[in-house]
């Protein structure tokens, strides 16, 4: 777990927040940086996150979900994945 120091250095640095970054970091491995719409327990991941990841660049909408349009399917970035990078 990142301390305060940690979170706060790399929230002004433009880095990804703790939650950004595991989201984010689910799709490095899935065919065609595909993220996911639910976390490790069942949980939708929060509008909040994907949207605020979408406006930094690091995530982009892939595709509609034509039976959950309020869902947003998304791909990992380029960006994203040098978001990621230490």
């Amino acid at each position: 777990m990142a301390s305060k120091a940690t979170t706060s250095n790399r929230a002004t640095r433009g880095a990804p927040s703790r939650a950004q970054s595991d989201w984010l970091q689910r799709g490095v491995n899935q065919p065609g940086g595909k993220l996911p719409l639910f976390n490790e327990e069942g949980q939708q991941v929060p509008e909040r996150t994907v949207k605020s990841c979408i406006d930094k660049g690091w995530a982009e909408p892939w595709f509609s979900n034509p039976l959950k349009p309020d869902w947003i399917v998304c791909k990992l970035t380029d960006q994203g994945r040098k978001a990621l990078q230490p």
